[in-house]
């Protein structure tokens, strides 16, 4: 984990024309080994979709919706098993996965912007943002998709490190506006296009600067309801409207490959994809095997599926269990390109987040994530994993039923639910959360119990609070 020493943001964006790119790859204790003969930074390509469940591609297990482009993506490059977004939420997800901190360091504590949150409130800018730690290393930096970390001007993207920006900036059914670096485009805009406009930008973005490294996000809209199929895709799918957008969205994502294909850059970018968090109920998404959706700190309301593909690096068609946060990205990715952390001196609060570089390169050693914490969406810290073990310290998050589940599943939660104190889960041997056996190990209880307490009370003494 990593602690940088106060100063200010204004004195990090002040230092980026100090940042030449021989002087970060220079950083001996940093230093990934590059594809090519002759080193050079990689590229970055971020991206997210939203509210996906983590069955939901075929190279997940989905029989129906077919996902070549991100199923060959895998094929290329590293699946995980284990991962977790930043948090069961939109925004508070985006804040872990901006800053590589928990969202609560962040001044997060319940709702999504628009919804339990203030509309006229956003993330701090003294925050140290991915987007920043890359900018100052001279890459540029831009973003096409959904924002949703504040409205008000220095929480917007051109205030949070990125160079370019084309994005809405909450979820599509909370706004109908979309921008350009600060500059009203339409209003309103069409729901039906929104993955189609994103993807054009992103790509626009990627041929004006295939000639230096970048860092590109691209936060999808889709498969966040209202779930609205584009025009070309309506109908396409075996899985309703739902799998047409979501098979969009693998096409768009082909798209975005193929131009760096073109451009010569396929083996010289990093690509990552991700979902914000678990299925939204109601919706057609499904988190199969797991228990929990969209807002619930159950498996399936944040374990979802992540890809990472460096060619000529990373190893091909590697699945990984290995327990991985989106908050471990930032760091990750920052290693991966050569880019110093600790140096960048800011007053932003501690990172969560560690590498996992050598983890995804197969290598063979200690994993350095043991524990990761877990928040619902709406009611406060839930649970804590440690290793295969998950405890969650309010029982009645772990037991709710709901309507999609047979009688006898709902039987078995309301059996969890009429217990008492903190519920313990293995999950090496059950990953459904049904079988509590808090009393069987007790002493691993009241450890976790205790390990949580630890990580949280140290959070509440690093927080930096939202602005308006």
């Amino acid at each position: 984990m990593y602690r940088t020493p106060t100063r200010s943001k204004t004195h990090l964006l002040q230092r980026v024309a100090a940042f030449s790119l021989a002087a970060f790859l220079s950083v001996a204790s940093t230093k990934p080994v590059f594809a090519g003969d002759t080193p050079s930074a990689p590229n970055v390509v971020l991206i997210m979709v939203d509210d996906l469940g983590y069955y939901d591609l075929g190279c997940y297990g989905h029989p129906q919706i077919k996902t070549p482009v991100l199923d060959q993506l895998a094929k290329d490059g590293v699946r995980l098993t284990s991962f977790y977004s930043g948090s069961t939420i939109c925004t508070p997800s985006r804040m872990a996965l901006m800053t590589g901190a928990y969202a609560p360091r962040v001044g997060w504590t319940q709702g999504v912007l628009g919804y339990k949150m203030d509309w006229d409130c956003g993330m701090n800018p003294k925050a140290l943002t991915i987007a920043e730690a890359f900018k100052s290393a001279g890459y540029a930096t831009g973003m096409s998709g959904k924002w949703h970390l504040g409205d008000p001007v220095p929480c917007l993207p051109n205030g949070q490190g990125f160079e370019s920006s084309y994005y809405i900036t909450k979820s599509n059914n909370q706004t109908k506006k979309l921008w350009r670096d600060g500059k009203l485009l339409e209003d309103p805009f069409d729901n039906r296009m929104l993955t189609e406009q994103f993807t054009k930008d992103a790509i626009r973005f990627i041929e004006a600067n295939k000639e230096k490294p970048f860092f590109l996000y691209v936060p999808y809209t889709a498969p966040h309801f209202p779930v609205q199929a584009h025009p070309d895709w309506k109908g396409k799918s075996e899985f309703g409207e739902y799998g047409d957008v979501v098979e969009e969205l693998d096409a768009s994502i082909g798209e975005i490959l193929t131009s760096l294909k073109n451009a010569e850059l396929e083996e010289n970018t990093i690509v990552v994809f991700l979902s914000d968090n678990g299925p939204q109920a109601g919706q057609a998404a499904r988190a199969d095997p797991f228990r929990g959706l969209k807002f619930s700190a159950l498996e399936g309301g944040n374990r979802v599926a992540c890809i990472v593909r460096h060619k000529g690096t990373l190893p091909a068609g590697r699945s990984s269990g290995a327990l991985i946060g989106a908050i471990d990205l930032m760091p990750t990715l920052c290693h991966a390109c050569g880019i110093d952390l600790e140096s960048l001196s800011t007053d932003s609060p501690k990172i969560d987040g560690v590498n996992v570089w050598d983890t995804l390169m197969g290598k063979e050693g200690q994993h350095p994530r043991n524990d990761l914490l877990f928040w619902s969406g709406l009611d406060g810290f839930q649970a804590i994993r440690v290793g295969d073990w998950k405890l969650f310290l309010n029982r009645k998050a772990a037991a709710k039923p709901h309507k999609r589940n047979s009688p006898e599943l709902n039987q078995k939660i309301a059996a969890i639910a009429n217990g008492a104190g903190p519920v313990l889960f293995h999950l090496a041997d059950e990953v459904t959360e049904l079988t509590d056996v808090s009393a069987e190990y007790p002493e691993r209880v009241k450890q976790m119990k205790a390990l949580a307490d630890e990580r949280l009370e140290d959070i509440l003494t690093d927080v930096l609070p939202l602005v308006k």
